[in-house]
């Protein structure tokens, strides 16, 4: 299993204000950037997996959500975690 309790945590630390706050936009968008990251890694070597293929595309409209909630709420955070996530070239 790539995504274990132990791996959550370490995300939630490392980005969100403690490895319990699960509810921090920043926490979930770095968590959905894991898994995206995962499913294109799947798809590069399955590439006819039309259901991950589908996951990955709602899992990057929920993390963009999230990104636009986050710049409409507070635009240093925003830059901030665009930076860490290396999110943008």
């Amino acid at each position: 299993m790539y995504l274990t309790s132990e791996v959550k945590k370490n995300i939630f630390k490392q980005y969100g204000k403690s490895e319990f706050d699960t509810g921090s936009s920043e926490g979930q968008v770095a968590m959905f950037t894991y898994r995206i990251q995962h499913l294109t890694n799947h798809l590069k070597e399955n590439d006819k997996d039309a259901f991950t293929r589908r996951s990955l595309v709602r899992l990057v409209g929920k993390r963009r959500r999230l990104l636009d909630y986050l710049k409409e709420k507070d635009i240093n955070r925003y830059r901030n975690l665009i930076k860490e996530l290396k999110i943008r070239k």
